[in-house]
């Protein structure tokens, strides 16, 4: 009887390279909770039900929450400042840009202002978020309707496009 015993090695670029090619992810998460900290204080948390990480994509590497995403910017105080929800989301390693798409909700627990978009995208390098699709921003008394909007993360210095709603104006 002869027995014949065979052994498979495959580099880790040769297994990245097959992952890459079917569109596979190298890796994946449940129920992701990060923390992000600067200088010791917690400035941002993520959380989301499921994680696909394709930071082995040679060009655009990614990372996909098919799931859905919440982000919450934390302020110096320690407190929740700006929170991000949304059915799905895609963020750009090389650009740091995140596409964040379904039932978007942005919404400063400072100035209680909320902004609800289908469809968001957010540059972590500068703070900035902007769409160019139908938004309402809910503003003390007031609610504005339009497509087009960008503004700081925190819904501070808007720039509105095409707009309608019922704007309350005080005299001084």
């Amino acid at each position: 009887m002869t027995a014949m015993l065979f052994s498979c090695v495959n580099s880790v670029k040769e297994v990245n390279d097959f992952l890459a090619d079917k569109n596979l992810p190298i890796g994946e998460s449940e129920h992701v909770f990060h923390v992000y900290k600067d200088s010791g204080n917690v400035v941002f948390r993520m959380n989301a039900p499921l994680l696909l990480d394709f930071s082995n994509r040679e060009i655009h590497p990614y990372s996909e929450f098919p799931k859905g995403i919440e982000l919450v910017t934390i302020s110096k105080d320690g407190k929740d400042s700006t929170t991000i929800t949304g059915n799905y989301a895609i963020s750009y390693n090389k650009t740091s840009v995140s596409e964040i798409i379904g039932d978007v909700v942005v919404y400063n627990h400072t100035e209680k202002s909320k902004l609800e978009t289908p469809q968001l995208y957010w540059d972590q390098k500068t703070n900035y978020i902007f769409t160019e699709r139908e938004f309402t921003l809910a503003v003390e008394e007031d609610t504005i309707r339009g497509k087009g909007f960008e503004s700081k993360q925190d819904l501070s210095g808007w720039i509105l496009k095409k707009i309608t709603g019922d704007l309350h104006i005080k005299e001084e």
